[in-house]
């Protein structure tokens, strides 16, 4: 080739020497340990700081949740409550209609006898009267 043209072995060593650049770059970018380290220790302090603020969030959506519980029990208790005492007023109240309808009948009943029993005594008095 011509004496502008750089042949392979010129192109191999600029390569070389580039690689070897960004190496000793990449090593002096490394080499300052206290900023890497100070840098690492922010990073953890935020990830230590997030993890907490997450855990809270946890502890309170488990306390809600742990409160929304409660409540439903509690509800859920007057609400058998309350159906208890309906259903004991109205066995009471049946009981009471049933005791007035069985004192109802049994009036009916003595009113029905004793007409009866009225038709019976005039009509033994019509026939000692006709003999």
């Amino acid at each position: 080739m011509g004496f502008k043209h750089p042949d392979l072995q010129d192109r191999q060593q600029a390569a070389a020497a580039a690689r070897k650049a960004m190496l000793e770059k990449y090593k002096a970018a490394t080499s300052d340990n206290a900023a890497l380290a100070e840098r690492a220790a922010a990073r953890a302090a935020i990830n230590a700081a997030r993890e907490e603020r997450a855990a809270e969030r946890e502890a309170a959506r488990k306390a809600h949740e742990a409160e929304l519980a409660a409540q439903a029990a509690r509800e859920a208790e007057l609400k058998a409550q309350a159906e208890r005492e309906a259903a004991e007023a109205a066995a009471r109240k049946a009981e009471e209609e049933a005791a007035l309808e069985a004192e109802l009948l049994a009036e009916q009943k003595a009113k029905r006898d004793a007409r009866y029993a009225a038709r019976k005594v005039a009509t033994k008095k019509k026939r000692r009267r006709g003999l």
